[in-house]
């Protein structure tokens, strides 16, 4: 890549570095796109990953089957009912024709049962509606973190855009001064030094400029794969932007708010209630169990009808109804209870200990989150005071080069200072917006509405 700065004016004014910036950061984004294609939201582009993302699309399909699943341990306190039908015909021969016979036999059952007392099943029934609410309480997981991930990969995009941008402004204001010093250098007012630093600082200018173009590729497609586009194309912030306070700004508030709504307790509090619940099938080994049973049977036989006379009447019907009670008493099974009970319980220790774990963990992670946000803040605000500090010393680093008491190096180095506090104040302000997603995540109170915040401080 190669750029034309043999006639680049004289910079003195502050005024033109804000006009090559400004307008290096409004070309960016739309160096890599086509004409025709219109900038998305955040909100935009979560509503397209939600319907093309694989893994939140496998997560909904588990949620569904795991419904079913669910719904299968009613089967256990439901009744049953099943028809059975049979047919058979043999044939009788001996030496005498007169006693060979055919005969046949046809029947007919219907059968039905309703369980009254099945404690194994009451309890697996009561394991499926947690299974239910553990079910939400996963999808709610995979929601949240689809909502953190397109996030994450639009901040990508523009945190790219912004390094390529203040690169490309970089390299126009290294362009002026190399311009400068070889002008000065040519009436006799510099060395060849300031000359030869100033286009080493171009060349490196140069080489960053290559890999920002590539970084925004990158970012760009993991942002086309997640979102399932080829043209997605990011709206920046609009500037100048004010960041949001945090609300509530006591982090135990967070921490307590997360034990009633954090996916990840309630995943493990009612992996501690199924436990229980299994420990109560276990027991039932010991306990007896009652059905009621009604079955109805009806039998043709013919009786048996000679062979030289196959019309001679042997038919028979009979027709059988039952109602009654099968009641079941466990006795004896190897000792297979008592050990099933031993294992049950167990596992319930260990879903207790789960579930302090999952608490420890949810309150550690919504501490974390939260003094990230608020450093974030702070820095933010650092980083705008380190903005205008910069500004300030190139200017007075440019005068100096031009009435002589500053060399070439010097403004240079200004020069990168000051482009790489920009692009440090842009990435604190994303990482703000993403680690305020992050902290409603860690406590488990993020919803897709939360993105509409973040849009309203987005460009129009």
């Amino acid at each position: 890549m190669t750029d034309t700065f043999s006639k680049a004016p004289q910079p003195h004014l502050p005024r033109r570095s804000a006009q090559v910036l400004a307008l290096a950061i409004l070309t960016t984004g739309s160096a890599f796109l086509p004409a025709w294609v219109q900038a998305q939201s955040l909100v935009d582009l979560y509503d397209a990953a939600r319907g093309f993302d694989a893994t939140f699309q496998s997560a909904r399909a588990q949620y569904d089957a795991n419904l079913a699943r669910a719904a299968q341990t009613r089967a256990g306190l439901l009744p049953t009912a099943n028809l059975g039908t049979a047919i058979s015909r043999s044939q009788f021969e001996s030496n005498n024709p007169q006693t060979d016979r055919l005969s046949g036999l046809q029947g007919l059952t219907l059968s039905a049962s309703q369980p009254l007392y099945r404690p194994a099943n009451i309890a697996a029934y009561e394991q499926g509606k947690k299974s239910t609410e553990a079910a939400k309480a996963t999808l709610l997981a995979a929601e949240q973190d689809l909502v953190v991930r397109v996030s994450q990969a639009y901040f990508d995009v523009l945190g790219a855009q912004d390094t390529l941008a203040f690169v490309r402004a970089q390299k126009a204001a290294v362009a002026e001064q190399l311009a400068f010093a070889k002008r000065n250098f040519e009436v006799g007012t510099s060395t060849i030094t300031d000359t030869r630093e100033a286009q080493a600082r171009y060349d490196l200018v140069i080489a960053q400029e290559i890999a920002a173009e590539n970084d925004v590729r990158i970012r760009r497609i993991a942002l086309d794969t997640l979102v399932g586009r080829t043209d997605a194309a990011p709206k920046p912030l609009a500037l100048p932007t004010t960041l949001p306070p945090l609300q509530p700004s006591d982090v135990n508030t967070w921490v307590l708010e997360s034990e009633g709504s954090s996916p990840a307790i309630a995943q493990a509090l009612l992996a501690l209630d199924i436990a229980r619940l299994e420990t109560d099938r276990a027991k039932a080994g010991h306990l007896p169990t009652l059905d009621a049973t009604l079955s109805y049977n009806t039998t043709r036989n013919n009786g048996g009808q000679p062979v030289a006379n196959p019309f001679a009447a042997g038919d028979s019907r009979t027709n059988n109804a039952v109602v009654g009670l099968s009641f079941n008493l466990p006795l004896f099974a190897g000792f297979s209870t008592q050990n099933r009970i031993r294992e049950t319980l167990a596992l319930e220790d260990r879903a207790q200990s789960d579930l302090d774990l999952a608490k420890r963990g949810v309150a550690q992670n919504t501490r974390t989150a939260f003094f990230g946000v608020t450093s974030g803040l702070g820095q933010v605000k650092a980083l705008e005071a380190a903005e205008a500090s910069s500004q300030s010393a190139l200017d007075a680093n440019k005068l100096g080069y031009q009435v002589g008491v500053r060399i070439n190096i010097d403004v240079l180095n200004a020069q990168s200072q000051l482009f790489q506090t920009k692009r440090d104040l842009a990435q604190a302000r994303y990482n703000v917006l993403l680690g305020g997603l992050r902290l409603r995540q860690a406590n488990g109170t993020l919803k897709s509405e939360d993105l509409l915040g973040i849009n309203s401080l987005l460009a129009r």
